[in-house]
């Protein structure tokens, strides 16, 4: 099981940019795919506090439920980059 789980929705694009940056820096990540009716996100909800994707968690780093793709990307460029 990797230490970085990704919430995302398929065809999302801020899903899919933050996809992105995590396969640009070789790592590893396990994906939970969210329904695309926010009332029945409930798990990202409860990680989160909000109903939107991408959220990440990064439990070696104790992140636990961050939201915005920009947010996201920028903190595994300065976590994981070189």
């Amino acid at each position: 099981m990797a230490n970085i789980t990704l919430y995302e929705l398929p065809g999302c694009p801020y899903c899919a940019k933050v996809v992105n940056k995590l396969d640009e820096l070789g790592l590893e990540y396990d994906t939970i795919e969210v329904p695309s009716a926010h009332s029945a996100r409930t798990e990202v909800e409860e990680v989160s506090g909000q109903t939107g994707v991408p959220v990440i968690v990064d439990e070696e780093h104790d992140v636990d439920g961050m939201a915005e793709s920009d947010d996201i990307v920028q903190f595994l460029e300065e976590t994981y980059g070189a």
